[in-house]
């Protein structure tokens, strides 16, 4: 065996070990919160720690549902992060696809200020649109929370969808305009079912971060019959704090339903993400 075979083979175990080292690193306070989540009070902290718990203690899940409304907090959850996503993936591609293939004077200065309302931290946003939804009397609805996503969305997944129909050719809708396709069609009938990643990628994105948003469902949801799981959870603290196993609990119950869902679309996530990278003229 030659030395540049030698070399080959060292750095392929050593880059094997680093990513191991960094994989457990990620992977272990998942671990630790699954185990913590069904472990008997006291028992969180013991040393030597349990790796395993004993006796397994599913009795800590019944404790969370049944010591607030969890199972409502659950649905607000699945209806404002599934209706804002569903909005999201409709108007920000429709908005996205508008910038990337349909001529129209200023389109490239509309995108500029689109572009640039990212560089606008939300906290300064929170006031006006808190003002405006109070005057519409929205406060203590879903709406706030689903309505936004359904005119265009936040500009990030419209620059995403954007930069995923410039990877489209061109050439292709054009033939289709000849045949007397509208610009709709070209959009409904062209471009979505050609953009299956980008779309699994802004949707999980988004429902992501309506799922996790604490901020909004603040503001705006006042009874605790609307609160959602973000919500739900901080109240949950408040009066569990010390009890590490039914926190953990209500924790797992936040995290499994966003671990599954990226389970199931890990590989057009990454696709989407790579594309849409790539992607660009």
């Amino acid at each position: 065996m030659s030395k540049k075979q030698i070399k080959s083979i060292l750095f392929e175990i050593l880059k094997q070990v680093i990513l191991i080292a960094l994989s457990t690193t990620i992977i272990f306070p998942f671990y630790w919160m699954v185990i913590t989540s069904l472990k008997q009070s006291g028992t969180e902290f013991a040393f030597p720690p349990q790796w395993l718990p004993r006796p397994v203690v599913l009795e800590n899940y019944l404790v969370v549902f049944t010591s607030l409304p969890f199972a409502k907090f659950l649905y607000n959850s699945l209806l404002v992060a599934g209706l804002s996503t569903l909005g999201q993936i409709l108007t920000g591609s429709l908005v996205g696809f508008g910038f990337a293939h349909v001529r129209f004077p200023g389109r490239n200065v509309l995108f500029l200020v689109c572009l640039s309302s990212i560089m606008l931290p939300e906290a300064v946003l929170l006031v006006p649109t808190f003002l405006l939804f109070s005057y519409m009397k929205w406060v203590d609805t879903f709406l706030p929370l689903i309505v936004p996503a359904w005119f265009g969305g936040r500009a990030f997944y419209i620059f995403l969808a954007r930069q995923f129909f410039l990877g489209i050719p061109s050439e292709l809708f054009d033939a289709a305009r000849i045949d007397g396709a509208s610009t709709w069609r070209l959009w409904w009938n062209i471009a979505l079912p050609l953009s299956k990643p980008m779309l699994i990628t802004m949707g999980l994105l988004r429902f992501l971060a309506d799922w996790n948003d604490f901020m909004g469902p603040l503001l705006y949801l006042r009874s605790m019959e609307n609160r959602t799981l973000a919500v739900g959870l901080y109240t949950f603290l408040t009066q569990y704090g010390g009890e590490w196993n039914y926190l953990m609990a209500a924790t797992m119950t936040m995290a499994l339903p966003l671990l599954a869902m990226f389970l199931l679309t890990q590989r057009y996530f990454v696709q989407g993400i790579a594309t849409t990278g790539l992607a660009g003229k």
